[in-house]
């Protein structure tokens, strides 16, 4: 079977990663797990862009080194695409010595087959910097569409492709003054003189490998206006340096390198690199990126390996998508607008659902809108009410009616075979449909395919009346529900690349340790169900209204977690007066607390791990501004916190204090107390407090009251809730 050589856009490094940005790694990542699923060998490759002007100028702004910010931002982007679960074969970054190897050794060939001028131009100066400006470091008005804040190599607006002097007004985009013409001398590749192969090689690859409509438009167009020489040196200190006399003090622009670093980021992988990246007889390469970055990847990119004249394994197929916009602008990462990486772990919202959203909206054939309403529709009527409806109402069933126990086979005489037959005929169409999606990279409409699929298993679920019938006709309930077992493990199958952890919790809820792409359609193996759980909780609209405030604006603008726990947590002792037993509930507590001055009453799931005398008495750590909520029929006003690792459950116990006391970041004693608003519990899951060595904190500060820091005995490491 062929093998399958799948990259991402290499993410800059100096930034956070918006969901925009996300979503070509979350679409490769799809279409990889997808790979591996049907048995292709398969590589995932991405990593971050760590070199050029946008790095060396951020750490002379923050007085740190180039390497100090690329370690820093690599362990940020790291972190975001583990919580978001992609699964890389490597995740690598370009500063190392590999690439350093590899992208000088192209450039020497293509230099030594005559694809390289040199050239003596006009660049932008800032003599307040006292530097030249890269392209993307220079700000103006863009001479075609008169859009005032065009970077000097690319209009955001309009997508054409700019040289700094092109620009109406150029301003420095460091200091914001207006940069002198001076001259210097740069390299260049002949694109040009390239062409006659790119065009041999793009006039067959695109049809092959059925190239993305805005792929295929752009690199046309591309070509039609003409090719020009394109620079491939900077006067900068952070980069790969020119092995070349005369240029051997400046370094590759970032744009010549950065797409090597698919190449070299998988020879620091396995050392059989080649394999992959020269073998076009027996490798495929996919790559998904945004349409702003089409043109490096189907033009220079290759153009750079064409001249080289090594054989070397290129583009098959291009998954390009259009923008995600955000509310009412566009996402941005220089501005920071958007929703982030980071904000949307801070959400509590658990990754498969952020994975969902991206997927089913995931901008195919033209730009598309994230609103957060639109997030919670999506959300509610799809995941929950759709998928989770079916999962959760055939497998309560299967444990209500039939102890856990999956019918067996049933007689063709009895219940409704035919129904069944035509049933699975219809399932097995789309899955058909949804595997054809997948291969040919269609990924959105493989994904609605599911949930088309999911909805044929609700309506027979509501058209049959198993409530009823398994009363009157249970040969036909045994079948109906036989017949939606074996689907949702289809479904699961089908939805593991795309929502993994959910695809694995149904998996285990069927009894099974693990799923395969080949039992598709087969209706063997399940015998008996685990216990039936919610896969989801529903987005309510006050938690949507909330995050929609929390992250309007921009990131600067926004609350850091210490700026956030002070403004929104109010954390106060409580003494346990009295504790009784929950008269419909077997795991929950009533308990009296006392503030000094206030009297309330709260409700805790603690009966499993603690004895009415082990509370009462005791001081705790209330939630104080916790909006109320009644728990089976019982009224909480507020919650007590509770450290918690694996099974076991501590409650944090302040007993040397008094009631009333607050709870503080540590050196924060002086501050004056504020009285935040009632806030939600989803709020309060927002906030990064746990137990980092029997203490508890918030992201990583002590929390203090009465001047002690909060300490429990059991929870080395752990959770706060």
């Amino acid at each position: 079977m062929e093998k399958r050589l799948i990259t991402s856009a290499l993410p800059y490094v100096n930034n956070i990663p918006h969901l925009g940005n996300l979503i070509q790694v979350l679409s490769a990542d799809v279409f990889a797990r997808y790979c591996r699923l049907r048995g292709y060998e398969t590589l995932y490759v991405c990593g971050t862009d760590e070199y050029g002007t946008a790095t060396e100028t951020r750490a002379k702004e923050e007085g740190i080194t180039p390497r100090e910010l690329c370690e820093r931002y690599y362990k940020i982007h790291s972190d975001i695409y583990e919580w978001f679960n992609i699964a890389f074969d490597r995740f690598g970054r370009t500063s190392t010595p590999n690439h350093t190897k590899i992208t000088q050794d192209i450039f020497l060939k293509l230099d030594e087959n005559d694809y390289i001028r040199e050239r003596t131009i006009e660049q932008l100066f800032c003599e307040k910097c006292d530097m030249f400006l890269a392209d993307r470091y220079v700000r103006g008005t863009c001479p075609h569409c008169s859009y005032e804040e065009a970077r000097g190599d690319q209009c955001e607006n309009c997508g054409k492709l700019l040289d700094p002097t092109d620009l109406i007004d150029p301003r420095c985009g460091v200091c914001g003054t207006t940069p002198l013409i001076r001259e210097t001398s740069h390299l260049y590749i002949d694109l040009p003189a390239i062409l006659p192969k790119l065009q041999e090689w793009m006039s067959k690859a695109s049809k092959e490998g059925d190239w993305a409509h805005n792929a295929r438009q752009m690199t046309q167009a591309w070509i039609r206006d003409g090719l020009r020489e394109r620079g491939i040196t900077r006067d900068l200190k952070w980069g790969i340096p020119v092995p070349k006399d005369g240029y051997r003090n400046k370094v590759f622009y970032v744009w010549f390198d950065a797409p090597i670093g698919y190449i070299s980021i998988t020879s620091n992988h396995t050392e059989e690199w080649e394999s992959w990246w020269k073998n076009p007889k027996e490798v495929r390469l996919y790559q998904f990126v945004g349409k702003d970055n089409i043109p490096f990847h189907t033009v220079i990119f290759p153009s750079s390996l064409l001249g080289s004249g090594d054989e070397w394994t290129l583009l098959h197929h291009m998954s390009s998508t259009e923008y995600l916009n955000y509310e009412t602008g566009k996402f941005s990462k220089s501005k920071g607008i958007g929703v982030f990486g980071n904000d949307a772990r801070e959400t509590g919202i658990a990754p498969d659902v952020w994975r969902f959203y991206m997927c089913y909206n995931r901008p195919e054939s033209s730009d598309a809108l994230f609103t957060w309403s639109d997030f919670r529709d999506k959300v509610n009527s799809e995941l929950i009410g759709n998928l989770g409806n079916l999962v959760n109402r055939s497998l309560t069933f299967v444990s209500r009616y039939f102890d856990g126990v999956v019918p067996g086979e049933v007689s063709k005489t009895e219940g409704d075979s035919k129904r069944s037959e035509e049933f699975w005929q219809e399932v097995e169409s789309i899955e058909r449909e949804i595997a054809e999606s997948l291969e040919n990279v269609r990924l959105r409409d493989g994904f609605r395919q599911i949930f088309r699929l999911s909805s044929a298993g609700n309506k027979r679920f509501q058209d049959e009346e198993p409530w009823k019938t398994v009363k009157e006709d249970r040969p036909k309930t045994a079948r109906l529900i036989r017949d939606l077992v074996y689907l949702i493990r289809d479904l699961a199958i089908l939805a593991n690349p795309y929502i993994p952890q959910t695809a694995l919790k149904i998996t285990k809820m069927l009894g099974l340790n693990e799923i395969s792409w080949d039992e598709l359609g087969k209706r063997t193996g399940i015998t008996r169900i685990a216990k039936p759980e919610l896969l989801f909780q529903k987005l309510e609209d006050d938690q949507i209204e909330g995050l929609r405030r929390r992250f309007s604006g921009n990131q600067s603008e926004r609350e850091g977690p210490m700026e956030k726990f002070r403004s929104l947590l109010d954390l106060r002792v409580a003494r346990i007066e009295k504790v009784e037993r929950h008269p419909k509930a077997d795991k929950l507590y009533i308990e009296t607390i006392s503030l000094g001055n206030e009297t309330r009453q709260i409700v805790s799931g603690l009966v499993p791990y603690y004895k009415e005398e082990e509370l009462e008495g005791r001081n705790v750590i209330l939630v104080y501004n916790l909006k109320s909520v009644k728990l089976r029929g019982v009224e909480s006003q507020g919650m007590l916190l509770a450290a918690e690792a694996g099974d076991t459950i501590e409650v944090i116990f302040a007993d040397k204090a008094e009631p009333g006391d607050r709870v503080v970041v540590e050196g924060d004693e002086a501050r004056e107390p504020v009285e935040p608003e009632e806030i939600t519990i989803d709020d309060f899951f927002s906030l990064p407090i746990g137990v980092e060595n029997y203490t508890v904190k918030v992201e990583d500060r002590v929390l203090n009251v009465a001047g002690r820091p909060l300490i429990v005995e059991k929870v080395r490491n752990g959770t706060v809730g």
